[in-house]
């Protein structure tokens, strides 16, 4: 008995995935509040009651997705601010990570750059979420260097949604160059533009840090 429920519930999780899926790649080319539940369901090729038994609504997949993008990258994002190495290398990392996640996932980085101010509130709502996570888990990070002795917790705070956002804005640089690549339409060495001119934001916002009590 054991073994048919778990043969079920492979079934369904493999079901879910298919949907999570069909949802992402027919999302390359619109709109989460403009994607029809039946039009899911035909790519997967089951009924349209089937999407029931995984998801209340479009919304609800669309929050699926957020955390199927962004949950597994809290560890990635605690990593760009170790302080086990100096400021230069880190950011070189950090570019490095963000850019191999583009290359890896650009259809996922595309669904949040797009629906990150979209216009079902749900998944702005989980993006938002997700992104505040990432901020005050950076923040436990900051907290532990010596550079922040003397920072207020709110200040610490501010400084981590500097570094997410501009990461997300780093993100949505290599997911340019990536797409002109593809297309074949990416000028010579726009990788390397783009590598040089996130390095060149981090390290502006690391100065800063740096000499923010210098009054």
């Amino acid at each position: 008995m054991s073994h048919t429920l778990g043969i079920r519930q492979a079934q369904k999780q493999k079901t879910r995935q298919a949907l999570l899926d069909a949802a992402l790649g027919l999302l390359e080319d619109q709109s989460l509040s403009s994607l029809g539940l039946r039009e899911v369901t035909r790519a997967v090729g089951v009924a349209p009651t089937a999407f029931y038994r995984h998801f209340r609504s479009i919304a609800d997949l669309g929050v699926a997705l957020v955390e199927e993008a962004l949950g597994s990258l809290h560890a990635m994002i605690r990593t760009t601010v170790t302080t086990a190495e100096s400021s230069d290398e880190r950011i070189a990392r950090a570019v490095d990570l963000i850019a191999r996640h583009v290359d890896g996932y650009p259809a996922h980085v595309r669904f949040i750059a797009r629906e990150r101010h979209g216009g079902v509130q749900p998944v702005r709502e989980a993006i938002r979420d997700q992104l505040g996570r990432f901020a005050e888990e950076v923040r436990t990070e900051l907290a532990k260097d010596p550079a922040a002795e003397g920072w207020s917790e709110d200040d610490l705070l501010m400084l981590s949604h500097l570094y997410v956002d501009q990461m997300l804005i780093t993100g949505s640089l290599f997911l340019e160059a990536h797409e002109a690549q593809e297309s074949g339409k990416a000028p010579a060495g726009e990788r390397e533009r783009v590598v040089r001119l996130a390095t060149r934001q981090m390290r502006l916002i690391s100065i800063g840090r740096h000499h923010w009590l210098d009054s």
